[in-house]
């Protein structure tokens, strides 16, 4: 497999968020000499669409940014990536245990037992304002190597070594 040169970001564009995330990326890839293009998906149809400009630009990857909508369809994420040969990478593990390559991010579970936490505070009194502001302090590294396999990719032994789990 030549080297990855190539990596397409697809984001929804209404969480004002992801904009700017976008702008950290480039940076980053500017660094590493690889070239981002950014692909908006606002719904479902919009992420067919962007798929189908990413396979036409021959892009060798993608990365996918968490939100409402890429969450509600990481199974669909998931297909479409492996079905075009793209290596993709997503913020949840659920995304990798429904056939994505790979995800590094914030642990979905601990967060909702955390956003519980803040409910019974609330609950018995705490003004949502008087709570601090948490951010994640753990992150997890998934690989899918089955995924990887169908893609012909193999990982190497220093990422599956600091990986928190492989699919086999």
């Amino acid at each position: 497999m030549s080297p990855l040169t190539s990596v397409a970001i697809l984001y929804n564009p209404e969480d004002r968020n992801k904009p700017w995330e976008y702008k950290q990326s480039q940076q980053a890839a500017e660094k590493l000499k690889l070239t981002v293009r950014a692909y908006e998906a606002r719904s479902s149809i919009e992420i067919d669409e962007a798929f189908t400009r990413i396979v036409d630009d021959n892009t060798q990857a993608v990365i996918i940014f968490a939100d409402v909508l890429t969450v509600a369809h990481q199974k669909k994420l998931a297909d479409l990536a492996l079905a075009n040969k793209l290596p993709a990478m997503f913020g949840f593990r659920e995304f990798t245990e429904m056939g994505g390559l790979v995800s590094y991010g914030s642990s979905l579970p601990e967060m909702w037992r955390r956003a519980a936490s803040y409910v019974d505070k609330i609950l018995k009194g705490s003004s949502p304002g008087d709570l601090p502001i948490e951010q994640p302090t753990r992150f997890e590294l998934v690989v899918n190597l089955k995924t990887a396999k169908t893609l012909g990719l193999e990982i190497p032994p220093n990422i599956l070594a600091r990986a928190d789990e492989v699919i086999e």
